[in-house]
């Protein structure tokens, strides 16, 4: 029996309304209307929830220093043979590519979002 179930996986940034924009935009979710200016949850399906806290020294991770390790990342999964739009799509919302394919063969590829957190596009 489980003892709990996630809740929402939480970004620490210095502007959650902007991060939470920047998501939004990513996956066509909404944004909680009870978030304020230093805590903000995007909503899916389901109930999903992203949210994003105020940290006013954020710190971003810098991908792949394990000096400054980026503790986690999000996959998120897009239509094999999107990648290319994607990659675009995310690029004009903010996102920097990190790492492209690493093999002829990989099907993901890794981008910072706008305060640099690392997350990847999946192919599947």
């Amino acid at each position: 029996m489980a003892v709990a179930t996630l809740g929402a996986v939480v970004l620490d940034c210095p502007d959650p309304r902007e991060l939470a924009a920047f998501y939004s935009a990513v996956l066509g979710w909404s944004v909680d209307p009870g978030s304020d200016d230093d805590w903000v949850e995007i909503v899916g399906p389901h109930d999903q929830r992203l949210g994003f806290q105020r940290v006013e020294d954020h710190r971003p991770p810098r991908w792949p220093d394990p000096a400054h390790p980026q503790q986690l990342h999000l996959d998120f999964e897009i239509p094999q043979g999107t990648e290319d739009e994607a990659e675009r799509r995310v690029i004009e919302l903010g996102a920097v590519l990190l790492a492209g394919n690493a093999t002829p063969t990989s099907n993901f590829r890794v981008y910072a979002d706008p305060v640099g957190h690392p997350f990847c596009l999946c192919a599947h």
